[in-house]
């Protein structure tokens, strides 16, 4: 199938075309680069039935922040809550490295 030249014409992928890889720089100082993704589909829990994280590792450090939170979410929520224990805390990152997750681009 790999070899069949109509097969690979009828297999063809729909929808947008991937971007390339891009080279990250190693990051020079503390808080200069970090990664945020969420983790969903946990066991409810906690006072507030908590049923998501919002994962952020600060490259630099490898430091790891696991932000409970809530699958339904706004991007308003994801912002403030970014706010309050990021910004808040540690200024304003150079890049910010994403899936481009509808809660990050859409306000955050």
């Amino acid at each position: 199938m790999k070899t069949c030249e109509r097969c690979q014409k009828a297999n063809r992928k729909h929808g947008k075309k991937y971007g390339l890889l891009q080279h990250i720089e190693e990051p020079k100082h503390q808080q200069d680069t970090i990664n945020m993704d969420w983790v969903i589909g946990i066991v409810p829990g906690g006072k507030e039935n908590f049923n998501s994280f919002l994962v952020i590792v600060e490259r630099y450090s490898k430091s790891v922040r696991c932000l409970p939170c809530h699958k339904e979410d706004t991007g308003m929520d994801t912002a403030l809550l970014f706010w309050n224990t990021m910004i808040a805390t540690g200024g304003v990152p150079k890049i910010i490295i994403s899936d481009r997750d509808p809660k990050f681009t859409s306000e955050l």
